[in-house]
C-alpha cells in the first residue's frame, strides 16, 4: 500500500507542479479498517485551480491509479472545499476527524465545518440509501449471490451513516463499524445480526456458506428502515 501511495503521489506531483498544493488519504486506510477485497484507497487532491487543463495533466496519473484498483481522487481548491463544507457535511467531518497528508501542510485544523445542515443532509443520504436497497433487491435476482452482493455493496455507506445517526442523536461518534452498528441497534432495539455478519464476511472471519442470505438480507433491510425512521422522527421533532 506504502509503495502505491508514493507511486501516485509522484505521479500526482509530475503531472502538476507547483499547482498541486496537498494529497490527502481518508477513509479505511486511516481508520484502521482496511480490507484489501472490499475496501478503497480514497484520496482528496487539493490544486491551485480545477479546469479543464488541471484535469487532463492529472488525467494519466488518475488512470493509473484507478488500474489499482482505486477510485480516482477528489479534487478541489481550498476555496472550493471550504464552500462546499455546508453540503458535505458529513463528508468533511469524517475526512476532518481521521485523514492522514500525503503531501503539503494539514489545513483540517483550520477548516470549518458548519453544522447547521448536518442533520438535514443526515435525513436525506439515510433515506436515499435505504430506497436505493429496496430498488436494488427489486432489481436482483431472487438469487443468494445477488443478495449478498447487494449486502457487501451497501455496507459501507451505511455504516458511515449510522455513525453520523449516533453523533447527531447521542452526541457520540463511534471509532469503528462494529461499534457503529451495536450502537444503532442500541439505539432503535433492533437486531445488529446481519451488519454483524457482513462485517465478518468482509473482515474474512466467516464464509458465504455461514450465512443464511434470505434472512440476512431481511434483517439487513429491517435495521436500515428503523434507523432511517427514528432519525426522521427525533431529528424532526421539536
Amino acid at each position: 500500500m506504502e509503495e502505491k501511495l508514493t507511486e501516485f503521489v509522484t505521479r500526482l506531483k509530475s503531472a502538476l507542479g507547483e499547482d498541486l498544493k496537498a494529497v490527502v488519504l481518508y477513509g479505511s486506510a486511516v481508520t484502521g479498517e482496511f480490507v484489501s477485497r472490499h475496501s478503497d484507497l480514497n484520496t482528496l487532491c487539493i490544486v491551485t485551480h480545477a479546469g479543464s487543463a488541471q484535469l487532463e495533466a492529472l488525467h494519466p496519473a488518475a488512470e493509473w491509479w484507478m488500474r489499482q484498483g482505486h477510485p480516482a481522487p477528489l479534487v478541489f481548491t481550498l476555496d472550493e472545499l471550504e464552500r462546499a463544507a455546508d453540503v458535505y457535511a458529513i463528508e468533511l467531518v469524517d475526512i476532518k476527524l481521521h485523514h492522514r497528508m500525503l503531501l503539503g501542510e494539514d489545513f483540517f485544523d483550520r477548516l470549518e465545518v458548519p453544522l447547521r445542515l448536518h442533520a438535514l443532509q443526515l435525513e436525506r443520504e439515510l433515506r436515499s440509501h435505504c430506497l436505493r436497497l429496496r430498488e436494488a433487491i427489486l432489481a436482483a435476482p431472487r438469487k443468494k449471490k445477488a443478495q449478498l452482493a447487494i449486502m457487501l455493496g451497501s455496507f459501507a455507506g451505511f455504516c458511515t451513516l449510522f455513525r453520523h445517526a449516533l453523533w447527531a442523536l447521542t452526541s457520540q461518534m463511534p471509532g469503528n463499524k462494529r461499534e457503529a452498528i451495536d450502537g444503532v441497534a442500541s439505539l432503535t432495539g433492533g437486531n445488529p445480526a446481519a451488519f454483524r455478519a457482513i462485517l465478518e464476511l468482509r473482515e474474512g472471519k466467516r464464509k458465504p456458506r455461514q450465512i443464511d442470505i434470505e434472512e440476512t438480507l431481511h434483517a439487513y433491510l429491517e435495521l436500515v428502515e428503523l434507523v432511517a425512521n427514528e432519525v426522521d422522527r427525533r431529528l424532526d421533532a421539536p
